[in-house]
């Protein structure tokens, strides 16, 4: 990791460019980073995620996007990523530079199911490994989260 800051930025850019007609309109801006610090020009904002916006599905946006997007920066390009979605607006927000915590990653993972949801929380049951898709059915249980069980 010989430029961190450099990278972050250039990939911040190029997400930028690249992702806008995939995600939606997005914009560089700056960032919290590793070590408690504001990176300049190290986040890109997502303003409308399409694919968030399309799916209406939380454990899809964090099981289909989130995770694989910021396990393949970090395997692959060696730079820490933390993806931040906000299902209240449709904006999320890209952290080049910041370590995804512990923490964080368990609020993403049992965000409870959307309002909006098409698959009424089974896809959350398939994701976490409860069934395979074939076998769900319209009848099958919300997340539990939505429940308000534990």
């Amino acid at each position: 990791k010989p430029f961190p800051a450099f990278s972050s930025r250039l990939n911040a850019w190029a997400t930028m460019v690249a992702g806008t007609w995939l995600m939606g309109e997005c914009e560089v801006n700056d960032c919290e980073v590793d070590g408690g610090g504001v990176g300049k020009d190290q986040g890109v904002l997502v303003k409308r995620c399409r694919f968030l916006e399309e799916s209406g599905c939380a454990s899809v946006c964090v099981n289909s996007c989130k995770i694989p997007t910021q396990n393949f920066f970090s395997e692959n390009m060696g730079l820490p990523l933390t993806m931040t979605p906000d299902y209240e607006t449709g904006e999320c927000q890209f952290s080049f530079g910041l370590t995804p915590t512990e923490n964080g990653e368990f609020e993403a993972k049992n965000t409870p199911c959307l309002s909006r949801c098409p698959t009424a929380g089974s896809m959350r049951v398939w994701h976490d490994g409860g069934k395979s898709l074939d076998r769900i059915t319209e009848t099958s249980p919300k997340c539990s989260l939505m429940d308000g069980e534990d």
